[in-house]
């Protein structure tokens, strides 16, 4: 029996940090691109206060999806800049955390400068990517708001749209520049 679908083909070099010389979420040797957690958290407070979760999502969009701080390393840093007196944290809607600045953490934020903490982590990525990346996530995002609400004529109608798409994109990689 063949199956319906042929395997996925390796990454192309470069695409998503792969390959040789790839640039991406991954940096040299393999490793996620990171950037000061510490410096991007206080800046975000500087222009709302915000829970810790929202903070992750916020630097994950800013960054075009290149830089996703973990919650093991946001909360952690979270409670250390509350520990120095740069943050204060109060209970907000839902029992979750709200974060803001204080004035120590405001004058800390004045120290870094126009540089946003997260444009070193996109400095040199291809803006093509990003764009992929954006519309992959818009994509996604509407396979799953297909499987979980249409009937079982819109899902069959999504999965020949789906494969059309795949055909269309490994047709792409096809043509010459």
């Amino acid at each position: 029996m063949t199956p319906p679908f042929p395997p996925f083909p390796p990454f192309p070099p470069g695409f998503g940090g792969h390959g040789p010389g790839g640039r991406g979420r991954r940096g040299p040797g393999g490793r996620q691109r990171r950037g000061d957690v510490r410096a991007a958290l206080l800046t975000l407070l500087k222009d709302r206060p915000m829970h810790g979760y929202e903070m992750i999502q916020e630097i994950a969009q800013r960054t075009g999806g290149f830089w996703k701080p973990s919650p093991g390393s946001v909360y952690p840093t979270l409670q250390l800049l509350a520990d120095e007196g740069l943050v204060r944290a109060a209970d907000g809607d839902g029992g979750k955390r709200l974060f803001e600045l204080t004035e120590d953490g405001t004058a800390a934020v004045e120290q870094f400068g126009d540089t946003a903490p997260w444009d070193h982590v996109t400095a040199g990525v291809d803006p093509a990517e990003v764009s992929l990346r954006g519309a992959m996530g818009q994509f996604s995002a509407a396979v799953i708001g297909v499987s979980q609400a249409a009937n079982a004529r819109q899902k069959a109608k999504a999965i020949e749209i789906i494969n059309e798409a795949r055909r269309q994109l490994y047709a792409v990689l096809g043509e010459e520049d």
